[in-house]
């Protein structure tokens, strides 16, 4: 592979990778910031452009502060933390902009200046650790040890970015409040005090598989531990020892996974201790979260995002809300208040009966949540039923919408649409074909991820006919 030596870097890409000009070449590169001088090994080169990663740093960024977490260069949960938060707004917001003019090629209202968080550490509500039999050794680990490496450790923490079979045994995590570190750390040193073994991916063996926590700004904490089989021994003696150690904990459970893969989504946890799930709030707003329920990681930003959604919805206490990708109904539920009826609309029928209890949870008697893909469910008898939407509300994963329900939304019709997303790149071709019928009257990029390179957009656009 080609290295290139004294590479300035000028500036940022997107997805946190910066970018550098080398005769009329750009160069995206993983690992450095604007204002570095680096060496640069191509993993890949075409005519106009190539991607690299650093191999050497020549000399740093003014840019720069130091990194707050020892983890930082091998996790890849907070990659931006030698970056002053102030300037990865910046980055963030000119992010923004450039992807929905230059990929979605549309004319833009003002951007309104980026809402950034007040708490930049701490921000999750819910992390998902994993163990491992084989913990990442460091480069500097393998020299000390030379040829005389030990046996692969046990870890526990996060999966090292591109490595599928091995974890980072976290010793600390900036990313939730304690007393997450507490759990973890009492969960993994019990387990190796007492041998029991960490799952193998590659082999499929290994009893203790993940450690998911959930910690609310209610108070309340839940904790789900996920193993392999199940041991009606040790299993009570981990977990009555972490409830001993760790007073917080309100919610215990545990549950098997004998598959392949770490999902549980069709797995039935079991409560061990506590009422089997926790309380998060929104505002007023009170909202059941279980085991297995979507709700957003940073609670804080998402009342902003939300309080975003509101003031763009322009609701006046009559109007139909139609809410699509609903999950477990905490957009129409926040603004239920000033609407006239929520209409839900959600292909995963366990985040609509969420969706239910929270709106019998919160007294929203006049919301309706509905299972189904709504280029199916939104037809003539379903608007006859329920009626035409003033306002539509749509929050699709990072893939955007289907080509399908952008036509579909574009058949519908309704004055108002506003657009929340996780990925501006998509919004941005999804807004490319809305533009036919509506135009973009706001956008407000909202910081859900300090320290990542993730963003929120919500757009408002209004129907030209």
């Amino acid at each position: 592979m080609k290295t290139l030596e004294q590479v300035a870097v000028t500036d940022y890409a997107a997805e946190g990778k910066a970018l550098a000009r080398i005769d009329g070449k750009v160069i995206f590169i993983e690992g450095a910031v604007p204002g570095d001088v680096v060496d640069v090994v191509l993993t890949k080169s075409k005519k106009d452009w190539a991607e690299g990663r650093v191999t050497a740093f020549r000399s740093l960024s003014p840019e720069r502060v130091d990194p707050f977490c020892p983890h930082f260069g091998l996790c890849g949960g907070c990659k931006w933390q030698m970056l002053p938060y102030p300037q990865q707004l910046v980055y963030k917001e000119r992010e923004v902009i450039q992807n929905l003019t230059r990929l979605g090629k549309i004319t833009l209202p003002e951007v309104r200046p980026i809402i950034g968080g007040e708490d930049t550490r701490y921000y999750r509500n819910k992390l998902e650790f994993t163990f491992s039999s084989r913990r990442y050794r460091t480069q500097e680990e393998m020299r000390a040890a030379g040829p005389d490496m030990p046996a692969p450790e046990p870890g526990l923490g996060f999966h090292v970015p591109k490595l599928f079979d091995k974890v980072i045994d976290l010793k600390e995590c900036h990313l939730q409040a304690e007393p997450s570190d507490l759990i973890r750390s009492t969960v993994r040193d019990f387990a190796l005090r007492e041998g029991y073994t960490f799952y193998d991916i590659r082999q499929h063996t290994g009893w203790l598989r993940n450690l998911v926590v959930r910690v609310c700004t209610t108070g309340e904490v839940m904790v789900n531990l996920v193993m392999g089989y199940e041991d009606r021994v040790e299993g009570p003696r981990l977990m009555d020892h972490l409830l001993a150690q760790v007073p917080g904990i309100t919610t215990l459970l545990y549950t098997i996974n004998p598959k392949w893969n770490d999902s549980i989504h069709d797995l039935e946890p079991k409560t061990y201790y506590g009422k089997g799930f926790v309380t998060e709030t929104l505002e007023d707003f009170r909202f059941k979260i279980g085991p297995k329920s979507f709700f957003q990681t940073n609670t804080r930003q998402a009342e902003r995002l939300y309080s975003v959604v509101r003031e763009f919805a322009g609701l006046t206490g009559t109007e139909t809300i139609y809410d699509l990708y609903c999950g477990t109904g905490s957009i129409g539920i926040f603004l239920s208040p000033k609407a006239g009826r929520v209409v839900g609309v959600e292909v995963i029928e366990a985040a609509i009966r969420d969706a239910e209890e929270n709106a019998r949870l919160n007294g929203v008697e006049h919301a309706r949540f509905f299972t189904g893909d709504v280029t199916e469910v939104c037809d003539d008898a379903f608007f006859a039923a329920h009626g035409r939407p003033d306002v539509l509300i749509t929050d699709p994963p990072r893939a955007g919408m289907h080509e399908q329900l952008v036509r579909k939304l574009l058949e519908i019709g309704a004055p108002r649409v506003v657009y929340v997303s996780c990925n501006v790149a998509t919004q941005a071709r999804d807004l490319q074909l809305l533009d036919e019928r509506y135009r973009i009257t706001r956008v407000q990029p909202v910081d859900l991820f300090p320290h990542t390179h993730h963003i929120e957009n919500v757009v408002l656009l209004e129907w030209r006919g």
